[in-house]
């Protein structure tokens, strides 16, 4: 059976996680990407072509100039409607396209969300070339948050307090993203969560989530992630029916939520995806489960077991050092694999030791992954301080 898989850069999701759960199915894979130069160096047991995986009528003109589709899938946050557009011709399961669609744009999601009574944030968009003072005479209360329409990975994601602030801060993210919609919202208060969601169309498992903290306003970079087996019952249904709203119940969905005062589930972004920043790695792991297996399998059409067999006694953490400056990494750890006191900790680095970079304000300022697994939460926190401890990271501007 044939897996054409569609990617923009490499990720350790795809190479680390669905690649070679795709070898172990015994799936032959064709990755169709925009960067087949750095995909033949990643991810050698596939058969890599070049496409513009960006749009949904080369996708379906390169598989149907090739061999037989028996699944179209992406792990990408970009590609989800082409990859969903393209699943559909073939006639193939796959995501639909329009609830796809609606978790990529953020203004569509908000809109729709608004127009099924599912929730309602106020919200406003600004198209490419539209003065961003529109955005100061739209209504949207103070703080509020902006971002890009169709952005990822809390990039140029940032809070203003005012008016002012936020006719600088559109000019600041139109500098460096020229022709971008961007969208400008009401800031959610609370603790952010995430809620990891895997179904066939015909039943949805929950496999639990994550507590996320944040660096400190106006940005977002997420430092640290606890995993929590078990949000409470009425939060998740909450988040479930805003997801049914959407449309969104097929594959693998990561999706972030705060939780006002009132006990009100509220959606921050929906990525209709596996959860990512080797989240996915970790989860496999804990639960005990073939995760990644079991999210190709839904795209070839196999139904989900009704009880995953899932561990529930696991505890988890990851940590992500960051970059709080510009410059060239001078000073940092090598990969690691350790078993302390009942826990098992990996570190693996993201930059390498001489490499140059800005400052992104983004999880692109990660320089290493700490992740952490075992049976006691206190336990598992202690390795990571350890660990952190006991090493250092070093930027020199």
């Amino acid at each position: 059976m044939r897996l054409y898989l569609l990617a923009l850069k490499p990720t350790d999701s795809v190479t680390e996680g669905f690649l070679p759960a795709a070898a172990r199915l015994g799936l032959a894979v064709t990755l169709l990407t925009d960067r087949p130069g750095d995909h033949r160096h990643a991810a050698r047991q596939a058969e890599v072509l070049e496409c513009d995986v960006r749009d949904f009528r080369a996708v379906i003109s390169r598989i149907a100039t090739h061999r037989a589709p028996d699944a179209v899938f992406t792990n990408s946050d970009h590609l989800q409607t082409q990859a969903a557009l393209a699943a559909d011709y073939f006639g193939l399961p796959g995501k639909p396209w329009q609830a796809a669609l609606r978790a990529k744009d953020k203004a569509q999601m908000r809109r729709h969300l608004a127009a099924t009574g599912a929730d309602t944030v106020t919200a406003a968009e600004l198209t490419p070339g539209q003065d961003p003072a529109a955005l100061a005479r739209s209504g949207v209360p103070y703080p509020c948050v902006v971002k890009p329409r169709e952005g990822v990975a809390s990039e140029d994601v940032v809070l203003a307090e005012g008016p002012e602030e936020l006719v600088a801060r559109c000019a600041e993210i139109r500098a460096r993203r020229p022709g971008e919609a961007l969208v400008a919202e009401e800031y959610l208060p609370g603790e952010l969560r995430t809620l990891e969601t895997l179904g066939d169309g015909r039943i949805r498992h929950v496999l639990g989530g994550f507590r996320t903290e944040l660096s400190p306003p106006p940005h977002f970079v997420e430092e640290r992630m606890t995993f929590v087996r078990a949000h409470p019952g009425p939060v998740t249904g909450q988040v479930l029916a805003q997801l049914d709203a959407l449309g969104v119940g097929f594959g693998a969905a990561h999706t972030e939520f705060v939780v006002d005062g009132r006990g009100r589930a509220r959606l921050v972004e929906v990525n209709y995806r596996a959860i990512g920043d080797q989240c996915d790695l970790l989860l496999a792991g804990l639960l005990g489960i073939p995760l990644f297996e079991h999210i190709l399998r839904t795209h070839l059409g196999e139904p989900l077991p009704t009880d995953l067999g899932a561990r529930t006694d696991g505890a988890a953490r990851l940590e992500y050092p960051c970059a709080d400056r510009a410059g060239t990494l001078t000073a940092a750890p090598e990969a690691a694999d350790l078993d302390v006191d009942g826990v098992r900790l990996a570190y693996r680095p993201l930059r390498a030791l001489g490499e140059r970079h800005a400052l992104y304000r983004t999880n692109r300022d990660f320089l290493g992954v700490v992740r952490a697994t075992g049976t006691d939460q206190t336990a598992v926190d202690r390795a990571v301080a350890r660990f952190l401890a006991a090493h250092r990271w070093e930027v020199t501007p």
